[in-house]
């Protein structure tokens, strides 16, 4: 199967695959099958025969939706974009010299509390150094390193980038036995460590000036209560920077994804889950994703006009050493 997820990064457009269910004039057939995201779908008279999605892989049927191209996600607007001390999650952040994210939730490492959000958030993909400002709002909503400043970056996991010309051959790894005991009928769930060239995560940690500027709930969500695992049909929530408060369905898990982080590089992101629909935009990156009953899935940080994507929240504590304040 590694060699099978390979092969469909190698096809034109394609930009993840995961399981999910079976669509046929959109509507959900219940079977489960092996779905394949691909920027634009066009017809099968235009694409070369290498190009074409097999209907089956190792026996179950394939599914091709077109999602567009999937980014990490930064911008845009609400009342969530002015000063809020202490701040609650769902509000904008970002690194001093990014645009703006969404503060995700307060967290805890040992004794100390910190603010929790993507890395291309708060750490401004890589590019950032242990020290530097944290804004509250984030600088496109107005916030100013000598007003705003509610916290210095902590910590951040590196993501491990790719050039455009090479990404769709060289770094295309998937989380395999994940996808294989899916497609073979297992319903035990694998965490992988990472192999050079994946990512699991997009996350880090800002240490705020005073414990006092944050505040433990997320706004119209209120507290978290604890970690669960994505599951396919689960409904989910999140609260951003821009959207504000809006209602999903998981429909695709332990997907793989390649996302542009901007500045044509790319990265791919191995065991991630899939919300469809319009649930996300420009700006909501770093929201916590929460279930029905404010279990904390997953969190938020990329997407594209038609899907968005979340690291598995289990994947962020393990990655960071982190837990729910």
């Amino acid at each position: 199967m590694d060699k099978a997820i390979r092969e469909l990064f190698r096809k034109r457009n394609v930009v993840s695959v995961g399981i999910g269910r079976k669509v046929v004039a959109g509507m959900d057939t219940g079977r489960e099958a092996v779905v394949v995201g691909v920027v634009k779908k066009v017809m099968l008279t235009e694409l070369s025969p290498g190009d074409i999605i097999p209907q089956t892989i190792n026996g179950k049927e394939t599914d091709v939706i077109e999602v567009g191209e999937i980014k990490a996600l930064k911008r845009e607007e609400t009342d969530r974009t002015r000063r809020w001390r202490p701040a609650p999650g769902g509000v904008s952040v970002g690194h001093k010299n990014i645009t703006a994210g969404t503060l995700g939730c307060c967290v805890r490492k040992g004794n100390e509390r910190f603010m929790l959000s993507n890395n291309h958030v708060l750490a401004n993909t890589n590019e950032a150094q242990i020290g530097d400002e944290i804004l509250q709002p984030g600088a496109y909503d107005g916030g100013i390193v000598s007003n705003d400043t509610i916290g210095r970056l902590a910590e951040f996991v590196e993501i491990e980038l790719g050039e455009i010309s090479d990404c769709p051959v060289a770094r295309a790894v998937a989380d395999v036995l994940n996808l294989i005991s899916r497609i073979m009928g297992s319903r035990t769930r694998l965490v992988l460590e990472k192999e050079a060239g994946e990512n699991l995560v997009d996350c880090a940690i800002a240490t705020p000036g005073d414990d006092r500027d944050i505040d433990q709930c997320i706004l119209g969500c209120g507290i978290p209560e604890r970690v669960v695992e994505p599951e396919l049909g689960m409904k989910v929530k999140k609260s951003g920077r821009t959207t504000g408060l809006t209602i999903g369905e998981i429909t695709q898990v332990e997907a793989t994804v390649n996302v542009n982080m901007g500045e044509d590089r790319y990265a791919y992101f191995v065991d991630q889950f899939i919300v469809s629909g319009e649930f996300s935009q420009g700006g909501d990156s770093g929201s916590l994703i929460l279930d029905e009953g404010n279990n904390a899935v997953g969190l938020l940080f990329a997407g594209s006009d038609s899907v968005t994507v979340g690291n598995c929240f289990s994947n962020v504590i393990k990655t960071l050493k982190i837990a729910l304040d």
